[in-house]
């Protein structure tokens, strides 16, 4: 009876592991700007995305205090995957490596420590950030999930885009244009994918719980 009473969450457990998955492999699928008609964008926004989307169910199902520590715990594998792809990029390459992929390893995994920094930043402002909004409108929109979920989403990918230029390019190159262009792909990208990630999360994280 302690034990059960003590247990993770189904739901929480299944998706802490989701969640910590997502959070590395944003940094590596940034790397690819990608094209989405006259939209542009790196396709790191797709595991990040992810994220807010997890982050804003599991502060549905299980309150903001445990959303808000799922973030903090993010920081773990962010770093970790970080400081190991700077310790393998310094490794010795194996002379007998496919010679494009031995030239395109570093400079795709290979990020300024700006970047890395940027990064970092982004991503516990703006999570911790979307959390936030999302818990603030439940009295206001509580019904309203895809509401709630899009408008957070929205201005927590604005304050990210905000951050990461910034951090990133400022005094390297130009970054109005840039910042601009991000923050709208990012904006309707959010309209498209966070509704149906919550409604997801929420549909499995209710059938998950109801079985323990």
């Amino acid at each position: 009876m302690h034990d059960k009473a003590n247990a993770v969450p189904r739901s929480l457990f299944l998706f802490a592991l989701f969640y910590g998955g997502m959070v590395t492999l944003g940094g590596v699928l940034g790397a690819k700007q990608v094209a989405l008609g006259p939209l542009a964008v790196e396709a790191g926004i797709f595991p990040f995305l992810t994220l807010v989307g997890i982050s804003s169910g599991i502060a549905e199902l299980h309150g903001k205090a445990v959303a808000d520590r799922l973030v903090r715990y993010g920081f773990l594998p962010l770093a970790f995957a970080i400081l190991l792809t700077l310790f393998v990029i310094q490794l010795p390459t194996d002379p007998g490596m496919y010679e494009p992929a031995k030239e395109a390893f570093p400079i795709i995994l290979g990020q300024s420590w700006r970047m890395m920094l940027a990064g970092i930043m982004a991503y516990g402002v703006s999570v911790t950030l979307n959390v936030w909004i999302f818990n603030r409108l439940r009295g206001a929109a509580g019904k309203f999930l895809a509401v709630r979920g899009f408008i957070a989403a929205a201005l927590s990918q604005i304050v990210d885009t905000l951050i990461f230029i910034t951090v990133s390019f400022v005094g390297v190159r130009p970054i109005a244009a840039l910042m601009a262009g991000q923050m709208l792909a990012k904006v309707v990208l959010s309209a498209v994918l966070v509704p149906l990630i919550i409604a997801l999360v929420l549909k499995i994280g209710r059938k998950l719980d109801s079985a323990d």
